[in-house]
């Protein structure tokens, strides 16, 4: 057993260390990671915070997204017995500066997003440089490799959490190594007698949407997949259409979320049945696969088990009360729904479902090392190791007895539950004021209340939880003064929450006063089943469904109707969506319409009307166009090489045998690279791969014309059969011997760049004519901006090439040129900073091509 987590991370790192741990992406790529990459890089930053004097017991800031330099930062820091401050990466510059205050915090360790906030305040090291200097040195003595390291123990203090986001003063809790340690012993013993079978499967692969800042995002992104050699992918987009496309793609196995991303996924699948007309057929096999057996419910659903991939078998459920109802979708379709139950304060874990034995509606069995009783009122309460050491006070930390606990050492967890004879726990509701989001947020009602007491116009508020599936969203109940607008003060009030904690729903108090107890406090359960009444069942006034399609989908959404909703209702103030509720609407107007919306624009758009105009005028129909992955894999990578030999490129020497200029610039260099070149003809593609070294000429795909290519892919009704036939040999050809893939002119180029990247990813180069079409005159057209994008986000060196000579072999009309009348230029690779301006990285692209 491990007496800290030093020895836990090098003892599973080590067994793992050439398998894949995390993925993530970046840009149009996924970028991998190996156990012993991540090892290296917590190696290279134990030595960093040596440099700088940082030593055990002194704390870090670690602010930013997902990702593996921050697990990276986590591991060197427990490894070191330095103490991480975890910062939620939507947490605001104020907050996270005032949580830095409080705990003296002497480095943050940050995205480059942040870093720039708080530029020249304090000693910053930026998460996305961590991996360069890291991953270019050879494996060095590091604490755990032979070189002394301090003393690390279980009752060392290994994080503070600041769960609240409060606008009061910042309240964190500690937990020490043990902590961790006491929840992973159980789950770790239970996982041995599977590992068996894990082998079978190997590697599970877990699809981790949870931050991890939060303590049950690091356990299923940090304590339990090292266990088993698992791989981590981390993935920012919410959208429900990109997570069931990277669950396909990477071969998922499973999903680690919130309950609102489940929800979302529900919803998803129904939309597209019903748009397909397949919806009243799924309800009856619903209603038919009741109480049958796992593999036949698997059978009878099988068309959404393709659409996931076969890989894919579970849902992890946490941070919030996933709903019934949801609970059941899954896993009547034959996914195991898992759910958690834990608290920050009690290190995330009390109680897991098996994910072989689900005890159904339950939030799963106690696990050991742990008691759980309820109190007289059905209050759960919990002692065990995981419970938190205590709260973080003035410099030091508070004594559990004091702050966590009572006097028995039980703490109080304000959630009532009960328990059946098998030892299920169930939850029941909250008996705790705070507000906990469908997205796993705690949201403190004080907090808000005292953003709105700040507004000269505020007469008294309440801040309520309007239910949602199990968990709530805030509601501002409010007196103003003189007749003064709501709306406005809420906005205001607004203004200096985090985004998370805004008030995307209120209303005025009809009457002078709350009404209130004996002690006067206002009653507040009155209160909310006045909000309640007039958020989710307005009389006298319009439904959102049935209005026009955007008000529909936002009633799908948010599961509640609005009051008088028109054009110029407000998206966050009138109708209460969030930014993960901004999220479902987007995917579910592409999937509805089946076009291609600018999430820019849209995330910029604050009204129904303005997304109106969106769909109207601005929205970019999503044509089918197909990526065949086969096409990058055996046998046909064998098929194109031996095409390439006995056919393209004795070809290309009998059309005219290219003069090729600048190979040593090449030399020594191995791809992948990004090729742009000028356009002139059809056979271009032939005389750049001919001018390639074959380490480059053999691995390259190709962009072409993506609306010509789906015409031979998809021909028009009108054509004749063999017309058809003919049409798709020659796209079969061109996808297999030339390795095409559609980059379309005019819309939709979203997706082409992403296979773009997942071909890089398979080591392939990628060919591009930036041009976009063939030259009229011999000049070159100006590159589309489109071309920058590409480069930027791929962050793959761009090799810039120019063919001469055909253009004029082209004019004369003959089909064949003398020996080196047509020449193949190629320049020297270029690559191009992270924060350069797309339009910028095109234009320099062009001047390159140009100087050839």
């Amino acid at each position: 057993m491990a007496e800290s987590l030093r020895e836990f991370f090098l003892e599973n790192f080590e067994a793992h260390s050439d398998e894949r741990a995390y993925g993530q992406r970046r840009g149009y790529r996924t970028e991998w990671f190996t156990y012993s990459q991540v090892l290296e890089m917590a190696f290279w930053f134990c030595r960093e915070l040596e440099t700088r004097g940082i030593g055990r017991g002194e704390r870090v800031m670690l602010w930013g997204g997902n990702c593996a330099e921050w697990v990276a930062s986590f591991v060197a820091c427990a490894m070191c017995g330095v103490v991480v401050v975890p910062m939620d990466d939507e947490a605001s510059g104020d907050f996270a500066a005032r949580v830095a205050g409080r705990v003296d915090a002497t480095l943050w360790v940050c995205s480059r997003r942040h870093a720039a906030e708080i530029a020249g305040v304090v000693p910053v090291i930026v998460l996305e440089e961590i991996k360069t200097p890291a991953l270019s040195l050879e494996p060095t003595p590091g604490p755990g490799r032979g070189a002394p390291g301090p003393s690390v123990g279980r009752d060392d203090t290994l994080q503070i959490v600041f769960t609240s986001g409060t606008t009061a003063e910042p309240k964190g809790v500690v937990l020490t190594h043990g902590n961790v340690l006491a929840n992973v012993a159980p789950l770790e013993q239970e996982m041995q007698r599977y590992l068996k079978y894990e082998r079978w499967v190997h590697p599970v692969r877990f699809l981790n949407l949870l931050p991890l800042s939060h303590v049950f995002g690091q356990f299923l992104g940090m304590f339990l997949p090292p266990l088993l050699g698992g791989t981590v992918i981390f993935q920012d987009e919410l959208k429900p259409s990109e997570i069931v496309s990277t669950i396909r793609r990477e071969r998922v196995s499973v999903l680690v979320s919130v309950p609102r991303v489940l929800q979302s996924l529900k919803q998803k699948i129904e939309r597209d049945l019903e748009d397909a007309g397949k919806l009243e057929s799924f309800r009856r096999r619903f209603k038919s696969s009741e109480g049958k057996h796992f593999l036949d419910r698997w059978w009878i659903f099988r068309d959404t088990h393709r659409q996931f991939g076969w890989k894919f078998w579970a849902f992890i459920s946490g941070g919030a009360a996933l709903d019934a109802e949801t609970e059941e979708f899954w896993g009547r379709l034959g996914y195991a729904a898992i759910q958690g139950y834990g608290l920050t304060e009690t290190t995330s874990l009390i109680s897991v479902n098996h994910p072989f034995k689900l005890g159904k509606g339950s939030i799963g069995k106690v696990l050991p090392g742990r008691e759980v009783k309820l109190g007289e009122d059905g209050e759960i309460l919990i002692r065990g190791g995981g419970v938190a050491a205590g709260y973080w006070g003035a410099g030091h930390c508070a004594t559990a007895a004091d702050e966590v606990t009572d006097k028995d050492g039980w703490y109080r967890t304000g959630d009532v539950g009960a328990l059946d004879e098998a030892g299920n726990l169930y939850f029941k509701g909250r008996k705790k004021e705070v507000i906990v989001t469908p997205a796993g947020l705690n949201i403190y009602p004080e907090d808000l209340e005292a953003a709105l007491r700040r507004q000269p116009e505020v007469k008294d508020c309440v801040v309520v939880g309007i239910e949602r599936s199990g968990n709530a969203e805030p509601c501002a109940v409010v007196i103003v003064r003189n007749h003064a607008g709501a709306q406005e003060v809420v906005a205001r009030a607004n203004q200096s929450l985090a985004e998370f904690q805004r008030m995307r729903m209120w209303l005025e108090w009809p009457e002078e006063d709350f009404p209130r107890t004996s002690t006067q406090k206002p009653r507040r359960n009155v209160i909310a089943e006045f909000a309640k009444r007039e958020i989710l069942q307005p009389e006298n006034k319009k439904e959102v469904a049935g209005e026009n399609p955007v008000l529909e989908l936002i009633g799908r959404i948010t599961g509640r109707r609005a009051a008088e909703a028109g054009r110029d209702s407000d998206l966050s103030s009138d109708l209460g969506l969030s930014s993960l509720d901004r999220v479902e609407l987007i995917s579910a107007l592409e999937d509805r319409y089946q076009v291609d919306l600018s999430e820019t624009r849209f995330s910029a758009a604050r009204t129904v009307g303005e997304v109106e105009t969106m769909l109207s005028g601005e929205a970019r129909p999503r044509a089918g166009y197909h990526y065949p992955g086969w096409v990058l894999r055996w046998p046909v990578t064998w098929v194109r090489w031996l095409a390439q030999y006995l056919l393209m490129m004795p070809a290309v020497m009998v059309l005219g045998w290219p003069r090729i200029e600048g190979r040593e610039s090449l030399r020594g260099l191995s791809g992948p690279f990004l090729v742009v070149s000028n356009h002139i003809d059809d056979v271009d593609v032939g005389f750049v791969q001919t001018a390639l070294p074959a380490r480059l000429r053999n691995h390259i795909a190709t962009a072409t014309g993506g609306e010509a290519l789906e015409k031979l892919r998809s021909p028009a009704a009108d054509r004749s059969f063999w017309g058809t036939i003919y049409d798709r040999m020659r796209w079969v050809l061109g996808v297999s011997l030339l390795n095409l893939f559609p980059l379309p002119r005019e819309a939709g180029f979203r997706q082409s760049f992403a296979y773009a990247g997942q071909a890089v990813d398979g080591g392939y180069s990628v060919l591009v004519f930036p041009e976009g079409r063939h030259t009229v005159d011999g000049k070159m057209n100006p590159f589309r901006a489109g071309i920058g994008l590409l480069a930027k986000n791929l962050d793959i060196p761009v090799l810039p090439m120019r063919i001469v000579g055909l253009f004029e072999v082209k004019q004369s009309g003959r089909r064949f040129a003398p020996p080196w009348k047509i020449g193949v230029r190629i320049g020297r690779p270029m690559r191009f900073a992270v924060d350069r301006d797309p339009a910028e990285i095109a234009q320099e692209l062009q001047s390159a091509v140009e100087a050839l």
